[in-house]
């Protein structure tokens, strides 16, 4: 089959682009940059951009969505330009050229509202109760993508939504790097005792997940189309292990300071207010979602997820890490 993967110069779309070209399928992407996937014919341009997008979606079988606007912080016109207006052109694009399975790549943040998340499933995506201008916009598109299914009416498009939750492994940028960057110069802190448990996903098994969802429309798709599913390891730990681990396999130390979950809402609350007159050159040291985050039990029941996507992680969190100490020669103890 020919599959198109939007946003494959990311970490994660690069990923499944690499996957589905090992596997023999013929991939094309579309992004603002080249995608640097070996075997993949690139389409530069945005998902913003109706010609480019036609252009890109003619002649595919199916289409695999990750490009987005991911920050903390910015102009909520930007975040709606792109996450949202950006797939109603592609899903527009995919109808017309009769491609006949989308997967939208989401996050679990859709169904976040500020408060723990202890063993649940794939909430339904709530626009008017997420946390901060990315989680609102990807709300928003996961129910406009599902709501383009058509498995159910006897035919057209497929839609299935899956949510990584945290996704890590050598080359992040988005929270490897940036926690290894901030504990290396002491602005790392733990917020409260850093017990709150939480879901992550190892890199390859994120990829591997989208990849099945993408197979399932394929050869089952009465059993996952209209539907959304989180993909995690199935493994939560301490968020205070989570930055330890990641730190020592940088040959960085780990944070030893703390900071009060509230102190913490509030200043988060602060830098926004901050972050929308002045906004700085990379994402603002806090935010409340971050602080949230970081504070808050989240973690997953992946059962149905490996029930009906018929997947379950390869990768381990702590073989994980060892790929990580390898990677940055540091130690995965």
């Amino acid at each position: 089959m020919t599959v198109l993967v939007t946003g494959a110069s990311g970490l994660l779309g690069s990923a499944v682009a690499r996957a589905l070209v090992a596997r023999g399928e013929t991939v094309r992407t579309l992004q603002r940059r080249p995608s640097g996937v070996p075997g993949a014919e690139d389409v530069a341009g945005s998902v913003t951009d109706r010609a480019t997008v036609a252009a890109a979606v003619d002649g595919v079988d199916a289409v695999v969505h990750l490009a987005a606007k991911v920050s903390l912080a910015g102009d909520p016109a930007e975040f709606t330009a792109v996450n949202v207006e950006g797939t109603r052109t592609l899903l527009d694009a995919a109808e017309r050229a009769g491609v006949q399975r989308f997967v939208q790549v989401s996050s679990p943040s859709v169904a976040h509202t500020g408060t723990s998340l202890v063993g649940v499933g794939a909430r339904p995506a709530d626009p008017d109760r997420a946390r901060g201008e990315y989680a609102r916009t990807k709300a928003a598109s996961e129910l406009l993508a599902l709501g383009r299914d058509r498995a159910g009416a006897g035919g057209g498009l497929r839609v299935v939504a899956v949510r990584p939750h945290i996704v890590w492994g050598p080359g992040d940028t988005q929270l490897v790097e940036r926690v290894i960057d901030r504990a290396s110069s002491g602005r790392l802190p733990l917020l409260g005792h850093g017990a709150a448990l939480i879901d992550t996903t190892y890199l390859d098994n994120a990829a591997d997940g989208i990849v099945a969802a993408l197979d399932r429309l394929a050869d089952q798709p009465s059993a996952v189309h209209g539907r959304a599913y989180v993909i995690t390891n199935g493994e939560p730990r301490p968020v205070a292990d989570l930055l330890t681990g990641i730190c020592r396999a940088a040959g960085v130390e780990p944070p030893r300071w703390r900071v009060s979950a509230g102190l913490a809402r509030v200043a988060g609350g602060a830098v926004e207010a901050v972050w929308r007159v002045r906004p700085g050159d990379d994402e603002p040291p806090m935010t409340r979602f971050l602080a949230e985050q970081l504070s808050t039990a989240h973690w997953f029941d992946q059962r149905e997820t490996w029930a009906d996507l018929r997947w379950r992680p390869a990768v381990s969190l702590d073989e994980g890490m060892r790929r990580l100490a390898a990677h940055y020669g540091g130690t995965a103890r």
